[in-house]
């Protein structure tokens, strides 16, 4: 079975996703980790070499690889991913996937805890704008989001808690 973990960055997606892996005992894939080791450059270089169109093809064609690479596996999605080239049904349709829905104001605290410039999409940003920016692209991104098979919201959730929904169905 295929696990994805979906929602914004700094949901906690790649934490969990190691936590859940290890408890499952198959591998983690952080498509993003992924993506890079596979072009041969970082995320903000194919933002940048590429732009945003050409950065979400690749991300597609990654997403199709580890599905055709991996059995059995937890994905940690980038927060985009879903989004685009109807990614959420193709996620859907080759595993189960889980939506971290985190408040704004969680992920803003985490991610100003990061070097932001490693995130194309934040880079630059101040403190206001980067808060503006997460709660537009949230709710831009919420109806993908959502179609996940399982949802689990808050801030202080674990992998007790995503074990407990996922036995719930």
């Amino acid at each position: 079975m295929l696990f994805f973990l979906i929602g914004m960055m700094g949901s906690g997606k790649s934490t969990l996703g190691k936590q859940l892996a290890a408890h499952m005992q198959v591998p983690f894939v952080d498509l993003d980790e992924y993506l890079e080791k596979r072009q041969g450059r970082t995320i903000a270089q194919l933002f940048e070499q590429g732009g945003a169109v050409r950065f979400r093809e690749l991300e597609r064609e990654a997403l199709e690889n580890v599905v055709q690479e991996h059995g059995q596996a937890i994905v940690a999605t980038g927060g985009g991913a879903p989004c685009f080239h109807d990614n959420m049904t193709f996620i859907n349709g080759h595993g189960e996937s889980v939506f971290l829905d985190v408040p704004v104001e969680e992920i803003l605290q985490r991610l100003l805890a990061t070097d932001l410039r490693t995130r194309p999409l934040l880079a630059d940003k101040s403190e206001e704008e980067l808060k503006a920016f997460l709660t537009s692209t949230l709710e831009e991104r919420r109806p993908f989001y959502e179609r996940a098979t399982y949802r689990l919201s808050g801030k202080d959730y674990n992998i007790g808690a995503l074990l407990a929904l996922i036995k719930r169905k």
